[in-house]
């Protein structure tokens, strides 16, 4: 396998910093699980909002089951897709501009991939990527790193693992010169990044025992995504576990601080506005014999335990289950559906409600701003865009033949959309 240290292309990826509560430019690429940025914020984009076949610029077909997103890098559109077994994993790019397949690579073929949720597939954990390279990682089965120029594997790493139970959904970060990736399971919970030119670790981050202690087994995995934050001159890695949310310096692994919250499975990334940090705790078990989640709105200055200081309000929400999506933050509005079904705004400066209705669908991909809308997609394949703002007001409304599960990605004036079984690209 080729060895890039020599001449690799090192950069700060500029997506992942939120300096002074401003979101650097996606920089015409979308690398990440919910953009470059971590936000999915796509604030220039002009996607058309009323579909027919004139605005579907090409379909392609995606064999095997896989519920990652999509990302892109110039000309290349990279996602990963499995068998419903999970014996075989692979990597699949397709050309931005025709929807061709440029490589469809047989990654692992693990003798064991473990257990899964119905809702989840093998293949659920999204790849990141930069120039010249793209991370691909199927929790416990294994991560690599491919050169984008060839389809060659540069390194690959299945060192380690964790009990998922319900299979693998955290999405792998890059930071510097570190590939970051968590495993959270029902027997073991740590964060390693690892070098991201060798697939060698750089550090590891054991979660703290005690806040898991009275949570059930089952309950003490998690499949989050962590964002990256600049606070006062300091990045910090937020990272919310099913017992425990923590900040950690992204470069050595250090904790900075931590809010005890939840006794269940986190699904939702954080998210982050103007300094102060939202987070999804899991669902517990009220004394009324209710579920019950909270939203966390937290001040991300300070050190140690901050569960006593720094949280600013939490929003319960009652017979809840997991928060499957992450919200979207904009000006000041989060918006989000729950488990149940209720689609929402909520003031991020109180956690009140600003308006709230009822929906027929499940919405689990994670919704995206673009240009002043707010777009849901839901599991039947509808896609339901609003007028971002403190009105609910519906500008259109749009279907696909197959469900959507998969964050799109929204890069030059274009969706890049992943349903069941295919690929699609819409846009002028």
């Amino acid at each position: 396998m080729v060895n890039r240290r020599t001449g690799i292309y090192f950069f700060l990826l500029s997506g992942l910093l939120l300096v002074s509560g401003k979101s650097i430019a996606q920089d015409n690429n979308w690398t990440h699980f919910r953009g470059s940025n971590l936000n999915a914020i796509a604030a220039n984009e002009q996607v058309p909002l009323k579909w027919d076949d004139s605005v579907i610029r090409w379909k392609t077909s995606i064999h095997g089951r896989g519920k990652s997103s999509p990302v892109v890098y110039g000309s290349q559109v990279w996602l990963t897709t499995a068998t419903p077994d999970g014996k075989e994993l692979y990597a699949v790019c397709v050309d931005f501009n025709s929807g061709k397949i440029i490589h469809d690579i047989k990654i692992f073929t693990p003798e064991d991939a473990g257990g899964k949720h119905s809702l989840n597939t093998y293949a659920s954990p999204t790849p990141c990527i930069e120039k010249g390279f793209v991370y691909v990682h199927y929790g416990s089965m294994g991560t690599a790193c491919i050169n984008t120029s060839d389809g060659s594997v540069v390194w690959k790493n299945t060192d380690f693992k964790c009990r998922h139970v319900q299979g693998p959904a955290s999405s792998p970060v890059i930071y510097k010169n570190l590939l970051i990736l968590h495993f959270e399971g029902t027997d073991v919970r740590y964060i390693v990044a690892l070098d991201k030119a060798t697939g060698k670790p750089v550090w590891k981050a054991d979660r703290p025992s005690e806040p898991y202690e009275p949570l059930t087994q089952i309950g003490r995995k998690a499949y989050i995504t962590p964002l990256i934050i600049n606070v006062g001159g300091r990045d910090m890695m937020i990272s919310n576990g099913s017992a425990v949310c923590i900040a950690y310096a992204p470069d050595t692994g250090r904790e900075i601080w931590r809010v005890v919250n939840g006794a269940e499975s986190t699904i939702s990334m954080p998210v982050s506005e103007k300094g102060i940090v939202y987070w999804y705790s899991g669902p517990d078990l009220g004394a009324d014999g209710q579920n019950t989640n909270y939203l966390y709105a937290v001040n991300p200055e300070g050190s140690g335990d901050i569960t006593g200081t720094n949280v600013l309000w939490k929003k319960l929400e009652r017979q809840s289950q997991n928060q499957m999506l992450t919200p979207v933050i904009r000006d000041g509005l989060i918006y989000t559906v729950t488990t149940r079904n209720m689609l929402m705004c909520i003031d991020a400066s109180n956690g009140t409600e600003v308006w709230s209705t009822r929906v027929n669908s499940n919405f689990n991909a994670s919704p995206l701003f673009i240009s002043g809308n707010v777009w849901f997609f839901s599991v039947k394949g509808e896609v339901l865009v609003l007028k971002a703002g403190r009105n609910h007001e519906v500008v259109s409304e749009n279907k696909l033949d197959t469900g959507i599960w998969a964050t799109p990605a929204v890069i030059r004036n274009t969706l890049i959309i992943r349903t069941e079984d295919a690929l699609y690209k819409i846009g002028k």
